[in-house]
């Protein structure tokens, strides 16, 4: 009477508009090579996002600048108006 314990991935899917890697892991006990149980473990690779945040935060700092000269712009503009 032998039990033995293996780990098989069974299913490995590309998914999602990020390319998301889904992994399903399953372990599997035997008993004098019969199946007696299998359990389900899944989880998810997923990309390094660190490129989009960064990204991100460039383009809201040509939106801050952009604000910046804008307020300038109307304060000249406002100076002007007065003279």
């Amino acid at each position: 009477m032998a039990l033995a314990e293996s780990i098989e991935y069974d299913k490995i899917e590309v998914v999602g508009l990020y390319k998301a890697v889904q992994v399903r892991k399953a372990t599997v006990i035997k008993k004098d090579g019969t199946e007696m149980a299998r359990s389900y473990e899944r989880y998810v690779l997923q990309a390094e996002l660190q490129e989009v945040v960064t990204k991100h935060n460039q383009a809201q700092e040509v939106i801050n600048q952009c604000k910046t000269r804008f307020t300038e712009i109307q304060a000249i503009l406002k100076d002007r108006q007065e003279d």
